[in-house]
């Protein structure tokens, strides 16, 4: 790897996992770093990318990540592995034109890519002499793989189809876990202080038994998500990724050998996106609870106006844990709404639509 070579980290992992937060700890707690971000999104809205924009409460009252220089891009098309070279491709050339004024890449997949196409493309030659990738982050979900979730495991999985009919995914993610795990240089698992010592041994095991031994895995809870000597390991790996892509073997390229219809995951995923005015927050929390608990919704990500509170509230919903906090001020130039962004299978937007708006508020002239 040469040393002048614009080191590129690709952060991985499944919806919910917790990518957007580790990347947004990374633009907060490091400085001194010029860093550009490419971000891939599913579905309409840029939900991620405004949250990476925006700082945490401790911030200075209006600070958040400059976008002026157009260091944050956007790849809206749900998976960058199906466009590298339509969208990716055209990106990582104007960063490349920008060299000189960048010190690090951050690329976060969707939770629906592969990322092994995207590595291959830093195999270009246009991309090859002025970057390399430092280390490819595969992230998951603790709780989710402790609970038994994407694995291959025959009697792990039908056990909880019995138990619990709402996480009886289909096999082809179960691939995309291991796809994601058998390109990865580091596998960061969040969400630790909610492990057991026997879940964490679990997933460890998990790990181990998809990763080469030179993969090491870190488990990070909260307050480690946030320490800047930590987040600062994680961006001088140094393991030129491209360089050995080509060797890793995976569902995917099986699929491929084997002459099989070429069917991405996500394929069979559907997207809506909700709009709202202002509403209840307690009521909006409970009407999406039911809506987790009782359709088949993988994810949820948005935002949330509430009357009379100046900070817009940030809401986030995995499997069926609902999770929100305020981030930052409403500006002046934005309308005060709520939006949306749900991600599951066989979904019907009005239906979710009209729960949802019980929670909207009449706002007064």
């Amino acid at each position: 790897m040469q040393l002048n070579k614009i080191p590129a980290t690709v952060v991985t992992g499944f919806l919910g996992s917790g990518k957007t937060t580790l990347l947004a700890n990374i633009l907060r707690q490091i400085t001194g770093k010029r860093i550009a971000v490419i971000v891939n999104e599913f579905g309409e809205q840029d939900i991620d990318s405004s949250l990476l924009r925006s700082c945490a409460l401790d911030c200075d009252e209006g600070e958040q990540v400059s976008t002026e220089d157009g260091s944050i891009y956007e790849l809206a098309n749900g998976c960058i592995c199906c466009t590298v070279e339509e969208e990716f491709l055209p990106v990582m050339k104007k960063l490349v034109e920008r060299r000189n004024d960048i010190d690090h890449i951050l690329i976060e997949t969707s939770g629906l890519a592969l990322p092994k196409p995207l590595v291959q493309a830093f195999n270009w030659p246009e991309v090859r002499q002025h970057c390399t990738v430092d280390a490819i982050i595969t992230v998951i979900d603790g709780p989710a793989v402790a609970a038994g979730r994407f694995a291959h495991d025959e009697d792990k999985v039908t056990a909880q189809r019995l138990a619990d009919e709402s996480l009886d995914h289909d096999p082809s993610l179960q691939e995309l876990l291991d796809d994601q795990l058998s390109a990865a240089d580091l596998v960061l698992v969040t969400k630790t202080d909610l492990l057991s010592v026997d879940e964490k041994a679990r997933v460890e095991a998990l790990v181990q038994a998809r990763v080469p031994a030179s993969v090491k895995t870190l488990f990070i809870d909260q307050t480690q998500a946030t320490d800047t000597a930590q987040l600062e390991a994680l961006m001088g790996i140094g393991a030129a990724s491209e360089e050995h892509i080509d060797k890793i073997t995976n569902h995917h390229d099986k699929h491929h050998a084997e002459g099989a219809h070429h069917d991405h995951a996500h394929d069979n995923f559907d997207s809506c996106v909700i709009t709202l005015g202002e509403v209840d927050g307690d009521e909006l929390a409970a009407k999406l609870q039911h809506l987790l608990k009782t359709q088949e919704i993988y994810r949820a990500k948005g935002f949330a106006a509430i009357p009379g509170k100046p900070m817009r509230r940030v809401i986030q919903a995995v499997g069926e844990r609902l999770d929100g906090y305020f981030d930052r001020l409403w500006r002046q130039d934005e309308p005060r709404q709520t939006q949306l962004v749900i991600i599951g299978k066989t979904l019907n937007s009005d239906e979710i639509h009209a729960a949802l708006a019980s929670a909207e508020k009449s706002v007064s002239a």
